[in-house]
């Protein structure tokens, strides 16, 4: 196992934080990405070039995906994006999650997963207590700090 990854097993991935608001009469959920910290080192510098890829899963399949722009030469970048996905008429969010992959954008070789995180109502204990908010305060912004998993 190479450097890298030892040092990111005992560091840690770094936390998200994200904010939802479900509209139900509209159909939409809406996902402000508002910002990150404490991101692991990817690049020589010691720093990281990140943004993040949202995916609306249904069902298990990826039906919607959008992305944030990227934040240069910061471990703890500031997003402050907001972005509407439609989800599937007259299903409410029982079967629909969110998928949030953290890359550290590179010229030279392939964008690199610093972590990912996914909410939904079949997700970890804190992601399931947020989503659980978000279907039970529609038209609420509620926002939480998330944990990066590998």
């Amino acid at each position: 196992m190479s450097s890298s990854r030892l040092t990111l097993r005992s560091q840690g991935r770094g936390e998200l934080l994200v904010s939802l608001c479900y509209q139900p009469a509209a159909n939409r959920l809406g996902v402000v990405i508002l910002k990150a910290r404490n991101l692991p080192k990817m690049d020589i510098s010691g720093l990281s070039d990140p943004y993040i890829k949202i995916y609306l899963n249904y069902n298990g399949q990826r039906i919607a995906k959008k992305k944030t722009h990227v934040k240069k030469r910061t471990l703890n970048p500031v997003f402050n994006e907001s972005f509407l996905f439609d989800v599937p008429y007259n299903e409410g969010l029982q079967n629909i999650s969110l998928e949030f992959l953290v890359l550290d954008w590179d010229r030279m070789t392939k964008n690199e997963v610093v972590g990912r995180l996914e909410i939904g109502s079949k997700t970890g204990p804190t992601e399931v207590s947020h989503w659980n908010e978000v279907m039970n305060c529609p038209r609420k912004q509620i926002a939480e700090w998330h944990k990066l998993r590998e």
